[in-house]
């Protein structure tokens, strides 16, 4: 009698870790409703080609639909209008990234603004996502045109005698509107 008393307890104890168990899942809204959340944002200074990018990794929490697109908003550092990139979202890939066109006027720990809108193939907004990128590293690290001039790696010739890509007297991007 004694052990199916301990049987009893013991099964009524695992019904009650479990319920306990199910009760601890997510059911928030904190999580409802997301398709994508950000897993990398970053600013490449890419010194061969002279240029600088904003760039947001994507990683998604759903499966993914074709005709998904994903539009971003990228705060122009050298003032004036977002600059705006469209990309479509591949169901197959693990991650969507986001890339800026060339930036000018990057200052170093100043953030800013990415707006991104995930959209169904109608043109739905499905999901927004603000966030906000800062750079380590200002423009001035970077060369005044680029080190190498094709796929070979060909020196620049007309950096012949600056190894650090810096010309004398080279004109610089108007950073007069930059915010």
């Amino acid at each position: 009698m004694s052990r199916k008393i301990l049987r009893l307890i013991v099964v009524g104890a695992m019904l009650v870790a479990a319920a306990t168990l199910g009760a601890c899942r997510d059911t928030g809204k904190d999580g409802e409703g997301r398709l994508f959340e950000i897993s990398g944002r970053l600013v490449v200074f890419n010194y061969r080609l002279a240029r600088a990018t904003f760039v947001v990794t994507l990683r998604p929490l759903q499966p993914m639909e074709e005709g998904q697109v994903a539009v971003a908003s990228f705060q122009n550092p050298a003032g004036g209008e977002p600059l705006i990139v469209e990309q479509k979202i591949w169901p197959k890939l693990g991650k969507v990234s986001l890339e800026s066109p060339a930036l000018s006027c990057i200052v170093k720990d100043k953030p800013y603004a990415i707006s991104i809108s995930i959209k169904d193939a109608n043109g739905a907004i499905l999901q927004k996502i603000d966030t906000t990128l800062m750079s380590t590293q200002d423009q001035s690290v970077l060369p005044d045109r680029p080190l190498v001039i094709d796929q070979l790696y060909t020196p620049n010739p007309e950096l012949a005698g600056h190894p650090d890509g810096k010309l004398p007297g080279a004109p610089k991007p108007d950073c007069s509107k930059a915010g």
